[in-house]
């Protein structure tokens, strides 16, 4: 039996916290960065929080008061329960409505672009738009699976097609893994 090689490359363009992907080669030799090339098979395995988020938390309280009343109106309206928007905001921005994500998202909810155009947003940083999108967005995740929470709030991370490709369970990747406990949490704490 051969000796298993085991070699790591880091290749970092940044000193700024970042997601780190993990790509092995077919000899075995692992490599890690901050910036995945295309037409390589590299896989999530560190999500990192930009520093900004941190900032945000000290503002949370005053933020969620700021707008509890929208998010209020956006979970009457589309039957959702103001709790879950609350833990998804919490966790997708700390209520920071100009959040930018460095995978696109953007706004206190945390829009991706083809999310916003599906449910008709026009700006993704308007609060009312985004908080409106992504509470319509929530309730058509738990229609689509059965009201089953773990997989609606998996969807909204990783989107409905991660957790319908993986047999309608949470995705094998760490940062939805990490997020779906995150949100679950929140939400337990009403």
């Amino acid at each position: 039996m051969k000796p298993l090689i085991f070699g790591v490359l880091l290749m970092f363009s940044t000193s700024s916290p970042a997601d780190i992907f993990r790509y092995v080669a077919p000899d075995g030799q692992i490599h890690l960065t901050n910036r995945p090339t295309g037409g390589v098979d590299y896989r999530l395995v560190v999500h990192m929080r930009p520093r900004s988020y941190h900032n945000d938390l000290k503002h949370l309280s005053v933020n969620k008061s700021k707008y509890g009343d929208l998010i209020a109106r956006a979970a009457e309206k589309h039957q959702v329960e103001a709790r879950l928007l609350h833990a998804v905001i919490q966790a997708e921005s700390a209520y920071n409505a100009s959040a930018v994500s460095p995978a696109g998202a953007v706004g206190i909810m945390q829009l991706m672009p083809d999310t916003a155009r599906r449910y008709g947003v026009t700006d993704r940083l308007d609060v009312e738009q985004n908080i409106d999108a992504g509470a319509r967005y929530l309730k058509d995740l738990l229609a689509l699976f059965n009201s089953d929470l773990r997989l609606a709030v998996a969807g909204y991370n990783a989107g409905e097609g991660a957790v319908i490709k993986y047999n309608h369970n949470i995705p094998p990747y760490p940062e939805t893994q990490n997020y779906v406990q995150q949100v679950l949490k929140l939400y337990s704490r009403g």
